[in-house]
């Protein structure tokens, strides 16, 4: 998919798609939007020390990387899988500014994430393991069970098609009972798209330039 690099008002980049006129995060900050939606209100409102994490598009690998380093600041274990049907280019992904004044081992977990082989779990780091697949989510059959979902799809608008009832109902069946979903999303159909697939919905605060997102709970 054809992106260009643009730089959020945090500083942190995303990605424009010219083809869907879209970018990857919120232009007002890709870094706080990702860490407050998937990490402060998803991640850690999980107890467990062993955390089973879907992710539904991978992207640039932002929301994992903050949560590879959450679970080096909290010790706990995250097996991490991710669903993206359009890989972005490594040489891109290296372009991202996401490790700027961080260590050089965070440098390079980042740039192992990408170059990485799909399809395979890979050990980054003692507490974070990754299973990228290259798949289409909306035909993709699950095997495994999640704690945390980090629902990060294009919008609705411009992928309608990853945001049905059926698709939220097939998530909902492989999560555990306490298992949270959340998006950045906050659109009253896609609200009782969730609701209507089983999950206890809640409005929440947004990040900046954002009024709310949705929470899901199993």
């Amino acid at each position: 998919m054809n992106c260009e690099l643009i730089l959020t008002e945090d500083g942190s980049h995303t990605l424009f798609v010219p083809a869907i006129d879209e970018c990857y995060h919120s232009t007002h900050g890709a870094m706080q939007e990702s860490r407050h939606i998937f990490i402060e209100e998803g991640l850690k409102q999980c107890t467990k020390s062993d955390i089973h994490v879907l992710e539904i598009g991978f992207g640039t690998g932002l929301n994992a990387f903050l949560t590879m380093i959450e679970a080096e600041r909290s010790g706990k274990h995250i097996h991490y899988t991710t669903l993206e049907k359009y890989p972005l280019e490594i040489d891109k992904a290296l372009q991202l500014n996401y490790t700027d004044g961080l260590s050089s081992e965070n440098r390079i977990d980042f740039e192992k994430m990408h170059t990485s082989s799909w399809n395979e779990n890979i050990q980054i780091t003692p507490f974070f393991i990754l299973k990228k697949i290259e798949t289409d989510f909306t035909s993709y059959i699950f095997k495994d069970n999640f704690d945390v979902v980090f629902f990060d799809a294009f919008s609705p608008e411009k992928q309608p098609e990853m945001w049905t009832q059926e698709l939220f109902e097939q998530i909902f069946n492989q999560c555990i009972a306490g298992s949270i979903l959340t998006t950045y999303c906050a659109k009253g159909v896609v609200r009782r798209a969730m609701q209507a697939a089983g999950f206890k919905v809640e409005r929440l605060p947004g990040p900046p330039g954002k009024r709310e997102i949705l929470r899901g709970v199993c």
